[in-house]
């Protein structure tokens, strides 16, 4: 964005897979935004439904240009990896000054993508990451409940313990795009997750909107997320013990080290400290719980972490493979 009096234009980025019986609703909330200067961009990622019809049956009554199918559109490559290709091919677009990832089984409220860019915008030209909290909703949008309030500061080293940036309700600006779409993935991170994550190393700003901008539709085919109750998703994160969560701290604080010259000195030294830890015996993981910021939201949450943290044992070199990364969203 090169002004303030300049309107950006956004790109909304949208992976399909098999999501037939919810897109269309999804496409219908893109069209009653009150931000009407954005384009959507979307590859399928190996649907066998209506989903590809669908978009293209949408594409063919708007505008020309406004709805565009990546040319890489039809491989199966995974949620995270195809809407971070979405990312990088937006990133070569000079007409795109913010990006919007989607779900396509949601609904957004008419001024998700105005409360984005507004407070977007005020921070000027500083990379910049917008979430918000969502209704979580049932199938049929019933029932609408808040998401957890998220009280915590967001930012770095923090973002290595927990996400809170929901991918549905997510918007960067060029300059934070820019940052996620040069810095690869780990294996078995999440787009949103990672997006966090290398925005807020690199010294970017994280907003965290308390207003809601979607309806969150929670069904069993959801690949993130989870209509249980917070009792029992912390009984489940217990018994799933701490591996998946030290895994992919792991991977991810190695992934960020590779690019160490690109994030913000206080970053660059709390990585080392918590690199060092991760490699070291206890009295180093004890020194690095001292790092400001190193919190997940809760007091109880707080507790496990630190727990799994100090107690955890897996060498680097044995790196499990794992399949939810989302676990400890």
């Amino acid at each position: 964005m090169s002004s303030h009096d300049h309107t950006p234009h956004l790109t909304i980025l949208l992976s399909t897979f098999n999501g037939a019986r919810f897109l269309d609703a999804q496409l219908q909330s893109f069209c009653a935004q009150s931000f009407s200067n954005w384009t959507l961009y979307w590859r399928d990622d190996g649907s066998n439904d209506e989903s590809v019809a669908i978009m293209r049956r949408f594409a063919a009554v708007q505008p020309a240009g406004r709805v565009r199918e990546s040319p890489g559109s039809g491989p199966h490559l995974g949620a995270s990896p195809s809407f971070l290709t979405l990312l990088a091919e937006a990133d070569a677009s000079e007409s795109t000054d913010m990006v919007a990832f989607a779900d396509q089984d949601d609904v957004w409220l008419t001024n998700k993508l105005r409360d984005a860019v507004d407070n977007i915008v005020k921070g000027g030209e500083r990379p910049a990451l917008y979430c918000a909290r969502q209704y979580l909703v049932d199938e049929q949008l019933q029932g609408a409940r808040l998401s957890v309030v998220r009280d915590c500061v967001p930012g770095f080293p923090a973002c290595l313990t927990q996400n809170v940036a929901n991918g549905n309700t997510l918007v960067m600006n060029r300059a934070a795009a820019r940052i996620v779409a040069s810095m690869g993935q780990p294996e078995g991170t999440v787009h949103d997750w990672w997006s966090y994550i290398t925005v807020a190393a690199c010294g970017g700003e994280i907003i965290f909107d308390q207003r809601p901008t979607v309806l969150y539709r929670l069904h069993k085919n959801n690949l993130i997320g989870s209509a249980r109750p917070l009792p029992a998703r912390a009984l489940a994160a217990m018994k799933r013990g701490p591996a998946i969560f030290m895994t992919m701290m792991r991977r991810h604080a190695e992934a960020l080290a590779v690019h160490q010259a690109r994030l913000a000195p206080p970053a660059r030294r709390d990585l080392a400290c918590i690199r060092g830890a991760l490699n070291g015996g206890m009295m180093a993981r004890i020194k690095a719980l001292r790092c400001p910021g190193f919190r997940r939201r809760t007091l109880l949450e707080n507790i496990l972490f630190a727990y799994w943290f100090v107690t955890d044992s897996l060498p680097p070199a044995e790196f499990a493979p794992i399949e939810a990364a989302r676990a400890e969203n």
